[in-house]
């Protein structure tokens, strides 16, 4: 059963739960881990490259509440010879992980410009996944003006089929969400994300199972964080969760929580 032991009774979810957050690039990450601890948090530590994805398994292999994602972010994948041996790494890392992320493609102005190391690194990293399946395999996704792009790639491989590929922070069209949502994809949503239009209007329509909450936290890497304020944000985007879709905060709150829980196997 998903949860830990609780000495008032059985295994339960945690009460919030991060599934998206780079808690390893956070100058007191121990002390973060320590502290959502102590608030019944839990976080998904997504990481921006397959050496950043091994120190932080060893920093947070005693804390029970953090899980590690291998990842390979899009912003930090180079062109040419280095471009191919990030996605190779990432690749290898990502086949026999149950965690990956953060992984996806940003083709936006400020980083089209490595359009198809990216494109390379994605694909690799999928098909690796395809091909190595592992039960209660978890991906988290960037998709910035790439939702097709990043939906063709899942689709090509058929990986929605046997893995939870969760979108952080969605943001293409309606077209994009709808396919999404037939590929039974989820998505992960944060205060920003709420704080659109389009972004309400996607976190009111996507089905409660496959609905998490995500602070994308630090606003600025390698610095610290209060995990004070990770826990408010949190709370926020669930109050914010529950107004949206007019349903009681608690009874969405339990649910959210029962669902990342399980997936993170916590």
């Amino acid at each position: 059963m998903s949860g830990r032991s609780d000495p008032n009774g059985p295994t339960r979810p945690w009460r919030l739960v991060d599934m998206h957050c780079h808690l390893d690039r956070m100058t007191n990450a121990d002390k973060v881990a320590e502290r959502a601890l102590e608030l019944d948090v839990a976080v998904l530590c997504t990481t921006v490259g397959p050496d950043d994805a091994q120190g932080a398994q060893a920093t947070f292999a005693s804390y029970p509440n953090v899980r590690v994602a291998a990842g390979l972010h899009p912003w930090w994948v180079a062109d040419g010879a280095e471009g191919e041996r990030q996605g190779a790494r990432a690749a290898e890392m990502a086949a026999s992980w149950n965690l990956v992320g953060e992984v996806g493609l940003d083709l936006s102005p400020a980083h089209a410009g490595t359009r198809n190391a990216q494109l390379s690194a994605f694909d690799r990293i999928v098909s690796a996944c395809a091909g190595h399946p592992r039960e209660g395999r978890v991906l988290s996704i960037h998709a910035v003006h790439a939702a097709s792009e990043a939906l063709d790639i899942l689709e090509r491989h058929r990986l929605p089929g046997n893995a939870t590929c969760i979108f952080h922070w969605f943001s293409g069209t309606s077209a994009d969400f709808d396919r999404l949502r037939r590929l039974g994809c989820h998505i992960s949503v944060s205060e920003r994300m709420l704080a659109s239009k389009r972004g309400r209007e996607y976190a009111r329509q996507m089905p409660l199972d496959r609905l998490h909450l995500e602070t994308d936290a630090p606003p600025r890497l390698d610095e610290a964080y209060p995990a004070e304020e990770l826990e408010r944000s949190l709370s926020r985007s669930l109050d914010a969760l529950a107004r949206i879709r007019g349903t009681k905060r608690e009874e969405l709150a339990a649910h959210i929580a029962q669902t990342s829980s399980r997936l993170l196997s916590m």
